[in-house]
């Protein structure tokens, strides 16, 4: 099948310079080239959260915050999730969640600090576990970004972050365990863009386990024929390119990576150095 041309819209957020991982060149969780993850969609948490157990960690050190980062910049949802704390308590998390975001790009593992200090702050608070799961993933640490996200799951029943959890598990060596979250009862809940998510990580596991025919299949369908451009078409396209250079189809792989790379206006993907790489 000849890979659908450029008709209109924005630039997908790809795979991989910008937009949100779960994957990097290759379909691999997002350890080099950079990109923006699962991880940078907002973070909203709405009505009350179910209580978590009481985390007793020692607090961490508060890391400075610069003073034009105001509680004001935070997320009308997030902040939402903040109504049960005192204006002041709720206020000193709010910046630390405004300053983990603006750090979240360019610096995650300063994300991570800022989030776990809110966290100890409302460690009952879904806000702030989420803000640590998606700083960790950012940071590569899937460990805790699986324990945070799922406790997010559990505490609002969002099943959102299944690509996530997904790629988490393909980042700590378990393609198995990814490919299980495919059967995941809440898959059906997922929002078109969180389905694409999900189809890339698993083509990445079916990588994983050497299965490269079915990497290429599971990237097959609707979403992938859709004529139109749609934030999500450049990650998909890639993540088809590299699936099928893997599976030993070059030429095809060239025509895929050349349609990424007409749609890329900004330049946010490597497909242009895939190209040149391919010759």
């Amino acid at each position: 099948m000849p890979p659908p041309r450029r008709q209109s819209g924005p630039s997908g957020d790809s795979g991989r310079r910008g937009g949100k991982p779960p994957v990097s060149r290759g379909g691999k969780p997002p350890v080099s080239r950079g990109g923006k993850p699962p991880a940078t969609r907002p973070m909203r948490v709405e009505g009350a959260a179910r209580p978590e157990r009481e985390d007793r960690t020692p607090r961490p050190p508060e890391p400075p915050l610069a003073d034009d980062i105001q509680a004001k910049d935070l997320d009308r949802g997030v902040r939402a999730g903040l109504r049960s704390l005192s204006d002041t308590l709720a206020e000193k998390i709010a910046r630390h969640l405004v300053a983990a975001g603006l750090a979240l790009d360019e610096d995650p593992e300063l994300a991570l600090t800022h989030a776990r200090y809110a966290r100890a702050l409302a460690p009952r608070l879904a806000v702030s576990r989420e803000a640590v799961g998606v700083a960790a993933y950012r940071a590569g640490d899937y460990t805790t970004a699986l324990s945070e996200l799922r406790a997010v799951r559990r505490m609002t029943g969002d099943p959102s972050y299944l690509p996530v959890l997904a790629d988490c598990e393909r980042g700590l060596g378990r393609p198995e365990r990814a490919l299980a979250l495919m059967r995941d009862a809440d898959v059906r809940r997922l929002a078109p863009a969180d389905r694409v998510e999900l189809a890339i990580v698993e083509s990445g596991a079916r990588r994983d386990r050497g299965e490269m025919q079915a990497a290429v299949v599971a990237l097959q369908g609707p979403a992938l024929r859709r004529p139109e451009v749609a934030p999500w078409t450049a990650r998909l396209w890639y993540a088809y390119a590299a699936a099928l250079l893997d599976a030993g189809r070059v030429e095809e792989a060239k025509k895929w990576f050349g349609s990424v790379a007409e749609i890329d206006v900004e330049g946010e993907t490597d497909a242009e150095e895939r190209l040149d790489e391919l010759g």
